[in-house]
Parts: structure tokens; C-alpha cells; sequence
């Protein structure tokens, strides 16, 4: 009887401008950042001028397309506005997340939480009806205006919600709150910022930010859901992300979840701003009931699932997270680490005799030269590079390659990270842990 209530209550019928107005705001927002990309250089910067790309593992196939680059940006900017406006929707909805999920995995050293955030709510909204109402697909005759299943405006409420949430459960760590890492560190260099600035010197508002950071990703989904707690809890959103823009080089993303938390609104109120915004979508015939999938809830629901159980994999590996990061991408784990390496790379010709040390600057850009000096995952993937690079350059047999680094993690000293004395070209890319970085000599305590 309770899952017949159940099935009933998720299926019943509900309206749609709730996922109306997150399609807008959430396609324009897209559609800004793909000008924003292009406008600051970036797609030349990171894609075209290089010669080597880190790749994810099985994506290796997925590089740069050259100059075509920018058409692949122009395919996500045109997706995203046929999103926003509710136009040739699913075909819109499919283009986007294929184009900025190819984007954002052509190259790993420009991966960030929140571009991952992006193609999971592309994936999402595919899956969908967001065209239920607001859209020029039913002002051009394309499809009825329908009410939706409860469940469509809940799956995207609740995976918003698990961001948040697995957020703050990441920071329930010995170095967020006993040690106010690694934002002590980070707003230590923000005493520029006008009138806060010399707060940004004080201990004790590091641990202000630290401490508030983690109570406010664990309470913020519950305070939204309360309809009397709901003001409350979005004005603690735009104050929250407001200032993390102030302080932090984070593009678009505060303005993506700002956006994201409406979706927690009543259909009441943003049937009067999309009425107020958009007067020419505005459709005056009356709702019909949508029809039942039973296919789509099951589809959605192993989605969710994922989200939920992909971040504890990092459980499968020994060893400290934030040293060897296995597990760490992909987990809603936020801003909570900052590392600084140096990576020297020593190529060994064992049958002349010879060897080298390679000038990373001749391969890779700064910015690639910074993310791969800490991550063991990219050490590996240039090493390799580096001993075919000058295997077939040189006509080479079989060379070795080894690597002196050392890393600094959230304020500590820097010490000796990789094992100087492992051929890494020994060492195959894969799941299995790692077992050629020198050991954390230190306790993170926590998630």
C-alpha cells in the first residue's frame, strides 16, 4: 500500500514553471560562459596553442579540435540558448550536453567541480519535459503546454540538494575545521579586497569562513525545502555566493547555483517573473495532463543513485585522499585542498648509457605545468608521454623515466612526493592503487 502512495504522490501532477524558469536561467547562463570562454582567450589559451593534452582515463580519443574548436564552443552556445528558449528542446538539450561535456573533457587540466555540476544538470534536463510550458516549442505549435510529474521538479531539487549536502559532509575534516585550511591560506592574500581586507588577516575569520562554509553546504538544502525557511535560505545563497565570487576566480559557477537553488520555489513565484521576463512565450491555453513514463523515473533515479554513491569510492584506496586523489574528482569535494608542486623529469636511456633532464616548459604550458606537478594521475600520463616523445623522435629503444617532486598540501611544508627511484614508465594508468607516491607523513582526520 505504501509504494502505491508512493508511486502515486511522485507521479501526480504538477506545474511546470518551475522547471521552465530553471531552463531559462540556466541556458543563458551557459550561454554566457561559452562567450565569456572565447571573449577571454581561453579557447585558444587551453585548447589550440598546446601541443599535449591530459586525457581521463577511456577518454583519450576526446581531444582538441584545432581552430574547429570554436565551432564546438558555437555548437554550446546555440544548444544552450535552444534550451533557455524552450526551442527544438530535446534536440537543443542533447547538443548541449554533448558539446560542453566533449569541452570539458578534452583536456583534464581545466576540470572543476562545477563543470562536472553542469554536464550532469545537461544530462538531466534531457531527460526532462522543461518545455512543459514557457516555450517557444509550444508557442510554434511543436508540443502541448502540460502540467509534469512531481517527480521531474523533485529529481532536480533533490541532485542540487546532494551537491550541497555532499559538500559540507566533505568538509567535516581535521584541516577545514581545526585548521582553517585551506582558506587561512587563500584569504591570507585577499587583504586587497575593499573593507573586508584587514578581516582577512585574523584568524579567527578563517575559521568564521570555515566553519560557516561547512554548516551552511549542510543546512542550506533543508532550509530551502521549508517554505517559512525558504527566504531565509536563499538570501544565505546570494550572500554566500556573492562573496565567493568577490574572492575567489571562479567564473560563472555562483550565478549557475544561485539559479540552481530556484528550483526550490513555488510554481507562484516564478510564473510571475517569467510572466514579467518573457511576455512573448506566454502561453494563454490551458494545461493538459502529461502522459506517464514509466521508463523515466527508473532512468533518473540510477542517475541519482550514482551522484550518491560515486563520491565514497575514494573508500577503495589506502592512503590519504588529498595526497593521492583517487577518488577525489567527481565527488563534490570543493575548494577543500590547496597543493603546490615541483615535478623534474629525468628520461634514461639504459642501453647507451645516456640521460637527461627535460624542460617541462617545451611540452607543456604553465598553467598544465602546475596542475601536473601535485597530481599523481598526471605525472604518470606525462611521464609516459615523455618516453614516447623521445623514443620515436630519436628512434630510441626502450627508455625509463623518472620523476624528483615534492609537494606542499594545505599550508604544510613541502616534502618528497613521488618515489625518485620508480620507473614510472613501469606503471600502467588505471584503477588500482597507487603504489609508487612516497607516503603522507601527516593525518587528515575526517570524510
Amino acid at each position: 500500500m505504501a509504494i502505491k502512495e508512493l508511486y502515486r504522490r511522485i507521479h501526480a501532477p504538477s506545474e511546470a514553471a518551475p522547471l521552465a524558469a530553471f531552463r531559462v536561467l540556466f541556458g543563458f547562463l551557459i550561454a554566457v560562459s561559452m562567450v565569456r570562454f572565447v571573449a577571454y582567450g581561453w579557447v585558444d589559451k587551453l585548447y589550440v596553442q598546446p601541443d599535449f593534452h591530459f586525457s581521463y582515463l577511456g577518454l583519450q580519443w576526446v581531444k582538441p579540435l584545432g581552430v574547429y574548436t570554436y565551432g564546438l564552443f558555437a555548437v554550446a552556445f546555440f544548444a544552450a540558448l535552444g534550451v533557455a528558449l524552450g526551442y527544438r528542446y530535446r534536440l537543443s538539450a542533447v547538443l548541449l550536453f554533448l558539446s560542453f561535456t566533449y569541452i570539458e573533457a578534452m583536456d583534464k587540466t581545466t576540470y572543476l567541480n562545477h563543470y562536472y555540476f553542469i554536464s550532469v544538470l545537461c544530462l538531466l534536463l534531457i531527460l526532462l519535459p522543461a518545455n512543459a510550458d514557457y516555450s517557444l516549442d509550444i508557442r510554434l505549435g511543436r508540443t502541448q503546454r502540460t502540467s509534469v510529474p512531481k517527480w521531474a521538479v523533485w529529481s532536480l531539487k533533490f541532485f542540487v540538494g546532494t551537491v550541497y549536502f555532499y559538500a559540507g559532509l566533505a568538509k567535516l575534516n581535521s584541516d577545514w575545521l581545526l585548521h582553517a585550511e585551506p582558506l587561512a591560506t587563500w584569504l591570507s592574500t585577499k587583504t586587497d579586497v575593499p573593507l573586508l581586507g584587514p578581516l582577512f588577516e585574523k584568524s579567527w575569520t578563517h575559521f568564521l569562513f570555515s566553519w560557516g562554509g561547512a554548516v551552511y553546504d549542510l543546512i542550506i538544502p533543508f532550509l530551502l525545502l521549508n517554505k517559512r525557511t525558504r527566504p531565509f535560505g536563499f538570501f544565505a545563497v546570494l550572500g554566500f555566493h556573492i562573496m565567493t565570487r568577490v574572492l575567489f576566480p571562479i567564473g560563472m559557477f555562483p550565478w549557475i547555483m544561485i539559479a540552481a537553488t530556484t528550483i526550490f520555489f513555488e510554481p507562484e513565484t516564478h510564473k510571475k517573473y517569467l510572466n514579467s521576463a518573457m511576455p512573448w512565450v506566454q502561453i494563454n491555453t490551458s494545461v493538459v495532463a502529461a502522459s506517464r513514463s514509466k521508463i523515466l523515473p527508473g532512468i533518473i533515479t540510477v542517475l541519482l543513485c550514482t551522484q550518491i554513491l560515486l563520491p565514497w569510492r575514494y573508500l577503495m584506496y589506502p592512503g590519504e585522499l588529498f595526497w593521492h586523489e583517487q577518488g577525489f574528482r567527481f565527488s563534490w569535494r570543493v575548494m577543500l585542498m590547496e597543493k603546490q608542486g615541483y615535478a623534474s623529469f629525468r628520461i634514461v636511456d639504459p642501453k647507451k648509457g645516456e640521460s637527461w633532464v627535460v624542460q617541462n616548459d617545451q611540452f607543456l604550458t604553465p598553467f598544465q605545468e602546475k596542475q601536473m606537478s601535485f597530481q599523481p594521475d598526471f605525472i604518470l600520463e606525462y611521464a609516459h608521454y615523455l618516453e614516447h616523445h623521445y623514443r620515436t623522435l630519436e628512434d630510441r629503444g626502450n627508455l625509463e623515466v623518472y620523476v624528483d617532486s615534492y609537494v606542499a598540501l594545505n599550508g604544510r611544508s613541502s616534502v618528497p612526493f613521488v618515489d625518485s627511484k620508480v620507473d614510472l614508465t613501469t606503471k600502467k594508468r588505471g584503477f588500482k592503487p597507487i603504489d609508487w607516491l612516497l607516503p603522507f607523513e601527516d593525518t587528515i582526520y575526517g570524510l
